[in-house]
């Protein structure tokens, strides 16, 4: 039988690595700095009873919380530092009281555990769940935490998620910015902005013809440019006590706003339909592939290995290995793993589909 330390020690091996057992116990068989990017969804805390037991139904919520640690802990341990941690966990409500779990775990994963918190993304599921509640809102977003092990050099291919570029062009003879503004009428607010000294002037006519150089080049898709005195926002005050764009304007009377030529970065509001499709019937909360799509693609290279610790229905192992990217998967549930493993079974299945036991 090929083991889940065989598995990572053997590039060749592409298809999805399946283990049944204890997260903590699987992890504590891997090596230090193994694994590229981890991505995952703990069950969440006395929710619902999942086949195979593990966290979830713990008699406290801080016991609950310092179970999860222990295996974030672990995954501290084996991922490598370049690599990234997104954690996907929703909260629940305790004596009619919020218990921000959560946010619990996230600030003890950078207090105790030194992660670094790179971004907090909104899922919106764009359909709440029908709220029996008179006395609350409805909840419609769940928390998806990116987690890093140092503040730079992390592996992070941005442009592979970006917007579609906006893009200038030219209009008899004059660039003019997708936002339909062109050169001829910046260079008309420079002329008549009534707060800019001469030299102020002479500088933004030159910044501008710089920047529409540009983009006749190719150098940039589009940029915004914001004046002094022509129907910029008014900023009050000291410009001893600004900063940013607001102590460039006051101290240079204009900026620029220059978008990438390869396109915008995508927000951290996610609008994600959760899936009904994939295995309900024996899993009461699959993953959506689209949760998981954005994260690898942007956080592991390819060939790459993405763990996800409680794995469930396999999504995560499907949508790695649809991307190129090796996969573990570990749960402890067998009959979640089987569907997992049939679900994967197109890319081939590790060990004839018998698996690694680690209880």
């Amino acid at each position: 039988m090929i083991t889940i330390k065989d598995y990572i020690n053997n590039p060749i091996l592409t298809e999805p690595c399946f283990v049944q057992g204890d997260s903590l116990k699987a992890l504590s068989q891997l090596s230090d700095g193994c694994i590229d990017c981890v991505v995952t969804s703990p069950p969440y805390y006395m929710k619902r009873q999942y086949l195979g037991g593990g966290i979830g139904l713990e008699s406290t919520y801080k016991e609950y919380i310092d179970n999860l640690l222990a295996i974030i802990q672990e995954i501290h341990r084996v991922l490598k530092p370049t690599g990234s941690f997104w954690l996907n966990i929703g909260d629940s409500y305790q004596n009619k009281q919020l218990l921000n779990i959560p946010h619990r775990v996230a600030i003890k994963m950078q207090d105790d555990q030194k992660w670094i918190l790179r971004n907090t993304i909104v899922w919106d599921k764009m359909k709440g769940a029908m709220s029996q509640s008179k006395d609350s809102l409805g909840c419609e977003y769940e928390p998806m935490f990116h987690f890093v092990k140092k503040k730079s050099g992390y592996y992070y291919n941005s442009d592979a998620v970006r917007r579609k570029p906006r893009r200038a062009h030219v209009e008899n003879g004059a660039v003019v910015s997708a936002t339909g503004v062109s050169g001829v009428r910046y260079r008309r607010k420079i002329e008549l902005s009534t707060e800019l000294t001469e030299e102020q002037r002479q500088n933004a006519y030159k910044a501008l013809d710089s920047a529409l150089e540009r983009i006749k080049k190719g150098e940039l898709a589009d940029f915004r440019m914001v004046i002094k005195g022509a129907n910029q926002r008014v900023t009050n005050g000291d410009t001893t006590n600004l900063s940013g764009r607001a102590k460039e304007l006051q101290e240079k009377g204009f900026y620029f706003l220059f978008y990438n030529p390869n396109g915008s970065m995508i927000s951290d509001v996610w609008q994600i339909i959760p899936e009904d499709t994939q295995g309900r019937k024996l899993h009461f909360a699959p993953f959506p592939e689209d949760l998981v799509k954005t994260p690898i693609i942007l956080t592991c290279p390819p060939n790459g290995i993405v763990l996800d610790p409680f794995v469930g229905t396999g999504t995560t192992s499907y949508v790695a290995t649809q991307l190129k990217r090796r996969s573990i998967g570990i749960d402890m549930s067998k009959e979640y793993l089987e569907l997992a493993e049939s679900r994967c079974s197109e890319f081939g299945c590790l060990n004839n589909g018998e698996l690694e036991k680690i209880l």
